[in-house]
């Protein structure tokens, strides 16, 4: 794609320069630019530098071209070629050290390693509150609720390790979808102890270490966290649709699980359930979901597999052409209806 008889491109990167007296950014774009940062925040320092460039070259749709195929497709492996719809794709370095942000299609970003794809509402200009509409009746969470869970899953993806555990994972869904502009997030007790994390001080360091957050006081009956990613100040839509989401999460239907379920199993059936419509089969690029889930392929299948014992899942098998997997809830979970949320409580 062609404007004005000169190519189109949209591929950012920058890197971050250990120095003596902090990290440097230095981003290529910006005719070799260099910015000073802080440790604690160089990595959201990059990915916020990368989202201004992309909001800045903002470009409709029809213009975007896959611009992995204009380089060759030399970033990934080989695979069956292009296909599917242009995203914004998110690549992280060696060591964490240098970042890509670029148009790229489903296919390419999938086969992609150290990719994670970033949502539109997470790069898109702040926007003005609108009045909420007027009640009338139960709301009953689906499809929104369900984007606003696959948007903050890709999200931590790109985020936090590869490494990190299940339940860091879970938490931290709930920590950015109840996140208010500021960063602040209140989580109650009860809401931990039904996630049976309650006291899990090792899971809350777990993402202090990667300065995700700032370690909150464990000791008070409502948590009340500090998160240090500046990607979490840009979200969208407003909170109240956030904590909706966040609820949903907790009830992924689908295919909820007992809370006494291990953390690795609900984490993968939170992300088959983002993935499904109700009462519908559901498949994800196996790429995809072990990324997500934050699994080797290994991990991912037998994970699958368990929640066939438990019955949450009726069938599930993988596409040896496509590499792909498909899976059907059973019939005891697409009946269940999820719970009216609680309102969220006020961040002062």
């Amino acid at each position: 794609m062609r404007l004005g008889g000169a190519a189109v491109r949209r591929i950012w990167t920058v890197e971050l320069h250990p120095r003596a007296g902090g990290p440097s950014l230095v981003c290529a774009q910006c005719t070799a630019r260099t910015l000073a940062c802080e440790a604690a925040s160089a990595r959201s320092a990059a990915l916020a530098h990368l989202a201004c460039h992309a909001r800045a070259d903002a470009l409709p749709g029809h213009l975007r071209t896959c611009q992995c195929r204009a380089q060759g497709c030399r970033w990934h492996p080989r695979h069956r070629g292009c296909a599917g719809p242009v995203l914004l794709a998110l690549t992280q370095g060696p060591g964490g050290r240098a970042w890509r942000l670029a148009d790229a299609c489903a296919a390419c970003a999938a086969a992609t390693s150290h990719t994670a794809v970033v949502p539109d509402t997470q790069l898109g200009s702040p926007q003005p509150p609108t009045p909420p509409a007027p009640v009338r009746g139960p709301h009953r969470l689906g499809a929104e609720e369900r984007l606003r869970v696959r948007e903050t899953l890709t999200y931590l993806a790109a985020a936090l390790p590869q490494f990190t555990s299940p339940a860091a994972r879970l938490l931290a869904v709930q920590c950015t979808l109840r996140a208010d502009a500021r960063g602040h997030a209140r989580l109650r007790a009860g809401l931990l102890r039904g996630m049976h994390l309650r006291g899990r001080k090792e899971v809350w360091e777990e993402l202090a270490h990667e300065a995700w957050l700032r370690c909150p006081d464990l000791r008070c009956t409502q948590v009340e966290v500090q998160l240090l990613d500046a990607t979490v100040l840009d979200q969208a839509p407003g909170r109240r649709a956030r904590c909706r989401a966040a609820h949903w999460a907790l009830h992924p239907a689908p295919l909820h699980l007992p809370t006494t379920s291990p953390p690795a199993l609900r984490l993968i059936a939170l992300v088959l359930a983002a993935h499904t419509a109700d009462r519908a089969a559901g498949h994800l690029d196996m790429d995809v979901l072990t990324r997500l889930g934050g699994h080797s392929r290994q991990q991912t299948a037998e994970l699958l597999d368990r929640l066939l014992s438990v019955r949450a899942l009726a069938t599930w098998c993988p596409d040896r052409n496509t590499d792909e997997v498909f899976w059907e809830p059973s019939a005891s979970h697409t009946h269940l209806r999820p719970a009216v949320p609680r309102p969220c409580p006020p961040v002062r």
